[in-house]
């Protein structure tokens, strides 16, 4: 087992006599995403399989969980990223010893030639959030929420490309807890779930335009698609400006930062939401990220508090619009 048992804690601020808001700190993973759990499992399989090396198309949160779990299990790895990812998330990634190879102009490119690095047959291809084995690792994380907070009627999720929510309902699904709510979050610029769910079926966004660059996927998985109607549930679509609003005051209360690709679940808290309206234990999936830093944070932290509004990316210093395509969560 190569991820943690992550923290589930109160809340200081939110909760009240009525409503308990807990976070589930998957923040505190080794790579800092719940990532590792899916990915991790998923690699540990291959190398009792007699694999040698893993290949992954990933310039984030999976890419560097797939590094790490290599370099556990005494495996090679090949992380594939678009020309986009940042300079600082490559070098996070070199620093495990996994080879990065940059190509492609967007996701789409990056993940083509990862699967035509992975035909070798010693090698391992790890999608970021599509593959079963994947919802089966994130799945161990509904079994501590439940060891720790067995009354929880509604948790809180992000989604990008659906792992982590497929994940979240297998695990429910698991303990015949289908009665719990799930409140799925995105934002305005890549809520492809929510599309897929008016739908019926997956649907891909023309474009992903979003600060929450980790939730850049253009399609979802199609599995949690169809597995959302065993459940009550109510998709969310928030602003960006939410999102970094989410970011920003849970820095102020917990002093640890995370992408606004989970600040956008935070966000239901802070807005005291009406999908967690009547709810009596709310979990949040506090989800993590490596793409964030102190001075982003800082820097959204006094545009918050300043009158010059500016519009589009110019408003978010530091940060890129990401390329249609990205893998959600990444």
């Amino acid at each position: 087992m190569l991820h943690i048992r992550t923290p589930l804690i109160l809340h200081p601020g939110l909760s009240t006599p009525t409503r308990r808001i807990w976070l589930k700190l998957e923040n505190l993973q080794p790579g800092g995403s719940f990532k590792i759990r899916g990915i991790g499992l998923l690699c540990s399989r291959a190398a009792q399989q007699g694999k040698r090396k893993v290949v992954c198309p990933s310039g984030g949160n999976a890419g560097l969980a797939t590094a790490m779990a290599a370099a556990c299990l005494g495996l090679k790895a090949c992380i594939v990223v678009p020309h986009t990812t940042p300079h600082s998330t490559r070098a996070r990634i070199s620093k495990t010893g996994a080879e990065v190879i940059e190509h492609g102009k967007v996701w789409d490119e990056a993940n083509q030639w990862a699967r035509e690095l992975a035909q070798d047959p010693r090698s391992e291809f790890v999608p970021a959030f599509d593959h079963p084995v994947l919802w089966e690792g994130h799945s161990t994380m509904v079994d501590e929420i439940l060891a720790d907070c067995p009354p929880v009627d509604v948790l809180v999720a992000s989604v990008g490309g659906g792992g982590l929510l497929a994940g979240l309902l297998t695990g429910l699904i698991r303990h015949r807890h289908t009665d719990c709510r799930i409140v799925a979050c995105e934002t305005e610029g890549a809520a492809s779930f929510a599309a897929a769910v008016a739908a019926g079926h997956p649907v891909r966004l023309p474009k992903i335009d979003t600060v929450a660059t980790s939730l850049g996927a253009a399609q979802v998985a199609a599995w949690p698609v169809r597995h959302i109607d065993d459940f009550p549930y109510e998709c969310v679509v928030l602003s960006d400006d939410e999102a970094i609003m989410g970011v920003v005051r849970y820095a102020n209360d917990l002093r640890q930062l995370v992408e606004p690709a989970c600040g956008v679940s935070l966000a239901i808290a802070y807005l005291d939401h009406p999908a967690i309206a009547d709810a009596h234990d709310v979990v949040i999936v506090v989800c993590g990220g490596v793409s964030i830093n102190a001075q982003l944070v800082a820097g959204w932290a006094r545009m918050s508090t300043g009158t010059h509004a500016r519009q589009g990316w110019k408003r978010y210093p530091g940060v890129t619009s990401p390329t249609a395509g990205d893998d959600g969560l990444q």
